[in-house]
């Protein structure tokens, strides 16, 4: 996971200016972290594990200032901060008079900047228009020059900010992903639109340059890597960092994908996710006459130690931790039967059957669609806490229902199927969608699957089977309602799914079931509350979830994968591969 590079540039005596530097040697570190989802306490809050964090990452940065002197660091964050953990939770929505934890940890650091994530503005407008009043008094501004408002077409959050670190003049130009309204709902960033980082970053670039005349231009971004081919409008980082001029840091995000760089005289930082590495970029100069006449770049990954945690940090934000704690850990039900995330990859399980019934339960909807969001989670059974529904869902989504007709259910199930497994005529085929490589988002090494996980939507409230032997187009068979009533292609059915997933996540509803996610507004028929919410809710009204209940034919229906036989056994095979059974 550790990359090296150096390029040295020879720019002569038509480089920038500098003349209030002296003649010498000199390096200026730039530090990066993204997609930390809000790993900021090394506990785990149930008994005493511990875990990579904020913290931990603190001790590296801490190490670099010492070394070096703090005049000569920059650190920055590449977004999706607020989101993934229970810290985040509590402090977004339960304990909203306390000052926020977020601005006040990145303002312990000593942050430069953050770049706003996808999953920041999921938490609505008043968490993170909040938290940009209080990181703007820490110094630390949440950066996003394409988040563009609606009244007046300028930016809602600031495009960048001026340091000065190493004798330089710095700017820090900051974006959000170009992709929000296809996984968020309008209701969490009404006010504003969002712009392709190509060409606007180039453009805000050459402004700042031409306005502010920096000797040195950092962009982050929570825009992923991608294929650099300009055709995945949420991975851009590749897109702009091949065609840009001007910057000399690009630090990216999104992806989770530990990754560094340096060519053609920039540096590209992306840290991963969830504390894992701090993306290290170095740039060391020359200068002769009052002038820069050469550039030499580094870049390297620091694998994040959790054992490594900064003891004064965790002292400093021990009452912050305590009363966390203290809210996750609180007795809350019973749960009747272990709940394995990953179960749902061969058929139906408790977990999804959990999901389902939820969305599908006081008649709100005729069908469901649901997706394991945890990669490979268990809670075991017995006495439930509230971290326990992290766990099960750990993400902030609301519960909607789509008006659909049966044809766009039968094909939407068609195509996330064709993402999760493949044809197969042999028990010793793959009829996973995996491949044997290691994976970078989940952690995962070995074998790992090939499409997102979290877009694996099965149904419930059918009686359906899916026949791994048929091509793509072919395979689902829906015999009936749940009911047993007759499942009709030309009627229209309410449909529940994740807000994510209504609102054009994971491209379900267009590839799939061919419907426009413009338009996906006028099919709504009810907003609910987030999925997590109406878990503590059904835990609240039964005090326990059992498996028979959770499991009803008549609410849930039922679905297999055939020929069974077949089926069991290349899923056996598959599933050891993934999951390092024996």
């Amino acid at each position: 996971m550790k990359r090296h590079g150096f390029i040295i540039l020879l720019l002569g005596l038509t480089a920038l200016a500098c003349g209030r530097l002296k003649d010498g040697e000199y390096t200026l570190h730039v530090l990066s972290t993204n997609d930390v989802h809000s790993t900021w306490f090394d506990s785990t809050y149930v008994g005493n594990g511990i875990r990579k964090s904020v913290f931990a990452m603190n001790h590296y940065i801490d190490s670099v200032r010492t070394a070096v002197g703090a005049e000569n660091v920059v650190l920055v964050d590449a977004g999706d901060c607020l989101q993934g953990d229970n810290a985040a939770y509590y402090f977004n929505y339960v304990d909203t008079v306390t000052p926020h934890l977020f601005p006040r940890l990145m303002g312990y650091m000593k942050y430069d900047a953050v770049a706003v994530g996808n999953h920041d503005i999921e938490t609505g407008h008043p968490v993170y228009d909040r938290v940009t009043e209080d990181l703007k008094k820490h110094h630390a501004p949440f950066l996003a020059g394409n988040a563009i408002r609606n009244d007046n077409g300028k930016p809602y959050f600031p495009i960048y900010t001026l340091v000065r670190r190493a004798g330089l003049k710095i700017a820090i130009l900051g974006y959000t992903n170009a992709n929000i309204k296809a996984w968020l709902t309008e209701s969490l960033w009404s006010g504003m639109t969002f712009q392709s980082l190509v060409p606007l970053v180039q453009e805000q670039v050459d402004q700042v340059r031409s306005r502010e005349k920096p000797d040195v231009v950092i962009v982050t971004m929570h825009s992923g890597c991608g294929q650099g081919d300009g055709k995945i409008l949420e991975n851009e980082a590749f897109d702009v960092f091949n065609s840009i001029q001007g910057i000399d840091f690009l630090v990216c995000g999104h992806d989770h994908r530990p990754y560094v760089e340096t060519r053609d005289g920039m540096a590209l930082l992306n840290s991963g996710s969830h504390s894992r590495y701090v993306a290290h970029g170095t740039l060391s100069f020359t200068v002769k006459g009052g002038k820069i006449t050469e550039k030499a770049f580094g870049t390297e990954l620091i694998p994040v130690r959790a054992e490594a945690a900064d003891p004064v940090m965790r002292a400093a934000f021990q009452k912050d931790f305590e009363a966390v704690k203290a809210f996750t850990t609180k007795e809350i039900g019973v749960l009747n039967t272990d709940l394995w995330t990953r179960d749902a990859y061969r058929g139906m399980s408790d977990y999804i059957n959990l999901v389902h019934t939820l969305s599908l339960g006081d008649r709100r909807a005729d069908i469901s669609f649901a997706a394991p969001l945890t990669y490979n989670g268990h809670v075991p059974a017995g006495i439930l806490i509230y971290n326990d529904l992290f766990t099960i869902y750990p993400f902030e989504n609301q519960l909607f229902v789509v008006k659909m007709t049966g044809k766009q259910v039968k094909d939407y199930l068609e195509y996330s199927y064709e993402q999760w497994i493949r044809t197969i005529s042999k028990p010793d085929e793959h009829i996973l969608h995996i491949a044997p490589y290691d994976d970078p988002r989940t952690g995962q090494q070995g074998w790992s699957f090939v499409n997102r996980s979290y877009n694996f939507d099965s149904a419930a409230g059918l009686n359906y089977t899916v026949d791994v032997t048929k091509p793509f187009g072919e395979r689902i068979r829906i015999a009936s309602m749940a009911s047993g009533a007759p499942f009709d292609e030309g009627a229209t059915y309410r449909v529940a799914m994740t807000s994510y997933r209504a609102s054009g996540g994971g491209n379900l509803l267009k590839s799939g079931a061919g419907m426009d996610p413009d338009k996906i507004d006028e099919l709504i028929t009810d907003r609910y509350p987030e999925i997590r919410n109406i878990l503590y809710d059904y835990i609240m009204k039964n005090g326990s979830i059992d498996p028979e209940a959770i499991g009803d034919p008549k609410v849930v229906g039922h679905w297999e994968f055939i020929p069974k036989p077949l089926a069991d056994k290349a899923l056996d095979r598959d599933m050891a591969l993934l999951f390092h059974k024996k």
